[in-house]
This record gives structure tokens, sequence and C-alpha cells, in this order.
């Protein structure tokens, strides 16, 4: 029996540890977000697991939860670093040739001249997203000019703090009426899809963002081939073993929104029937790379 130490929130933990379990893995939630942890007297032992699932997306967190636990992860560290970055997965993909919707990339702080320059390369509305948040937070549309430089003030001043880190942001043209995909990739194969969307309750309220923690439903849906081999083109690009790729999807354009390299997993219904075979497969070679 391989032990799993699961670093991700609570209902990922749940919806795997039955299923890994009939598959020989032994799943411990291990959170290290959000709680007291001591660091002479920790609440594990460096032997209690042999392999990790995945790394903290709080990279401080990360940190003290790697060197506590000594495991390999399925996605690491960098993985999560690649993914997290939006820009810098929108340009690899760009140079590899796979669509990604029209995005410039801005460093904060900048001046108000070239805000305006950038929002001129685009036919409004725009979206204006944090370059390495989660969840759709901090991410905003913007109908016109005087919106649009509104939600950069306000970039600034939340980002005008040295714990952030980063402060930059992207702005991306919208795509009325696309439908959202979330892809999931393992090991370089496509193992299953949601798709995302709001009731139309919300639509008619103006909502727009299709993420699951914001309300919309995840149903899961065959895609085209074509589909499933840009979400593995994705993975193979950024070399991420378990990726979850967003996909929106227009009468006549398929393109990649955002990567995820800590992708919440759905319920097994929802997968390619062998899913937690391959998971489980891909959990044992991580372990068997323990030194």
């Amino acid at each position: 029996m391989i032990d799993l130490a699961v670093a991700n929130r609570e209902e990922t933990f749940e919806r795997m540890r039955e299923p890994l379990s009939e598959r020989g893995v032994r799943c411990h939630h291990v959170p290290v977000r959000e709680r007291a942890i001591s660091l002479t007297e920790p609440p594990w032992e460096s032997d209690d697991y042999d392999v990790g699932f995945v790394y903290p997306g709080r990279l401080m967190e990360g940190g003290v939860a790697d060197a506590l636990l000594e495991v390999p992860w399925v996605n690491g560290r960098d993985a999560v670093l690649t993914s997290r970055n939006k820009g810098g997965v929108i340009a690899s993909l760009e140079r590899a040739s796979l669509p990604v919707p029209d995005s410039v990339f801005v460093s904060n702080q900048v001046e108000e001249a070239e805000l305006r320059a950038v929002y001129e390369e685009f036919e409004p509305p725009v979206v204006v997203k944090p370059n390495s948040t989660t969840r759709g937070v901090g991410v905003a549309k913007a109908h016109d000019l005087d919106s649009f430089l509104g939600i950069c003030d306000y970039l600034s001043l939340v980002h005008d703090y040295h714990a952030t880190g980063d402060k930059s942001f992207l702005v991306q043209e919208y795509l009325p009426e696309a439908t959202d995909y979330r892809v999931m990739v393992l090991e370089g194969e496509y193992v299953g899809a949601v798709e995302r969307a709001l009731p139309d309750s919300a639509r008619a309220n103006g909502q727009w963002k299709h993420n699951v923690h914001r309300g919309a439903s995840a149903t899961g849906v065959e895609l085209p081939a074509a589909w499933q081999e840009i979400a593995e083109s994705v993975a193979a690009e950024l070399e991420i073993s378990f990726l979850g790729v967003d996909l929106l999807v227009t009468d006549d354009r398929v393109v990649v929104n955002e990567t995820n390299a800590r992708p919440t997993i759905d319920t097994a219904t929802k997968y390619e029937p062998d899913f937690y075979d391959r998971l489980a497969a891909a959990i044992r070679s991580t372990a068997e790379t323990r030194s």
C-alpha cells in the first residue's frame, strides 16, 4: 500500500480517497494552509508518506511542507510555478503555435498613456486578470476606457504590498458566448473533461465567469479528438504531468485560456473510465523516484 499525502483542499481529498484506496493508494489529508504547524514537533514524520499530491499553491507553505514531508510530488514546485504564471503560459503556448486569446502582459507600475495604448489594441469589452491568482479572483471585464483604467488603478492599489510579489496582470480579448471546458491531462494523455456553465439566472444577472467556485456547474462531456490533442499538446509544452487545461470554444475558435497544475478533481463519472487507474499508476511512478 502506498501512502499519499494530499495537500489539496478537502473536497479533492474526499473524492480521491475511496477510488485510490481500491487501487492500493492510501490517502492522508495533510493541509498546510490556514493552520498553525509546529516546526520543532511537526504533526508528520518524514517517513509517514511515500509521495505527495500536489505541491501547495502558496509557495512559502509549500516549502514548509516539502521540508517536513520529504516526498516527491505529483506536480512539484516547478509545475505549480509554471502554471500559476498566466502570462508565461500564454507566451509559451503562442510560441509553440498553440491557440491562445489575444493578450497583453502588463508589469505594474506603468504610465496611464501606456495603459490607454493597451486598451486601444482591443475591441471592447476587455478582460483584465491578475497574473497569478486562481478561481477567477480579481478577474474583471471593462466595457469602456474609464472602467478599464479604474480596474488598473485598483490592481495597482492591491499590489502595492511587497508581500504579494507579482504585480503584473493580463489584458485579454473577451470572447462572448464562449463555452468553457476544463480538460484533464495525465502523463501526456487526455483523461476527461467537464463543461462549466452558469445557470440561466446567473447569466441574466450579468455573471460571466464560469468558475465552479463562483456558482457554475460542471458536467462531464466527451470532447472532439482535435480539442483533446490541443490539451495534450499544452501539457507536453509545459512539461506538467497532471494538468487542467481551460479551453474557450466559440463557433469559429478554440483557445487555451489558462492552465492549472493543482486542478480540483471532480466526481469520477465525469472522466474517462480508467482515470483513477491512470492516476494510481502516476502516483506509484512518482513514489518510485523517492531517494
